[in-house]
């Protein structure tokens, strides 16, 4: 029974053993492709996409930035209950003129939830929309916000 030859001289060195760290590099690489690719893609469970989101905590409140850039702010829509924020909407496809030759950038129905780790102040709640990021503020009520304490 013959074994399997490595033919690549890329990843041996002079005497013909594999180097692990340029496997590693190629794995790595691989990986990351994959994962990146598999992060655009529809979720199966749903209807649409899911997009980038960052969630920020600060003394006073919560801060929820999400990436939809090519998103009209009309097109988006936001509910709050207790701390669970639901972000839904869509990203319509563009009319174009010519032959579209390649497709990377996702376009449909999107959507985004968050459970914020504390409580909240569900009625003082703020959003904005610059340059493709819908920023949400979410307060926290004042017995959760820290207060410093004079030493006597």
């Amino acid at each position: 029974m013959a074994l399997p030859v490595r033919r690549s001289s890329e990843t041996t060195d002079d005497i013909g053993r594999s180097d692990p760290l340029v496997d590693l590099e190629r794995l790595n690489q691989q990986l990351a492709s994959h994962l990146g690719a598999w992060r655009q893609l529809p979720n199966l469970l749903s209807d649409g996409f899911t997009p980038l989101a960052d969630v920020e905590e600060t003394d006073d409140a919560y801060l929820v930035e999400i990436e939809l850039a090519g998103v009209k702010k009309d097109d988006i829509d936001i509910e709050i209950a207790g701390r669970r924020i639901s972000v839904r909407g869509e990203r319509k496809e563009k009319e174009r003129v010519g032959i579209l030759r390649r497709r990377e950038r996702v376009v449909g129905r999107f959507a985004y939830e968050v459970t914020l780790p504390g409580d909240v102040d569900d009625t003082d709640v703020s959003a904005s929309f610059d340059d493709g990021v819908l920023t949400i503020r979410v307060a926290k009520p004042e017995h959760a916000r820290p207060r410093r304490i004079a030493v006597a």
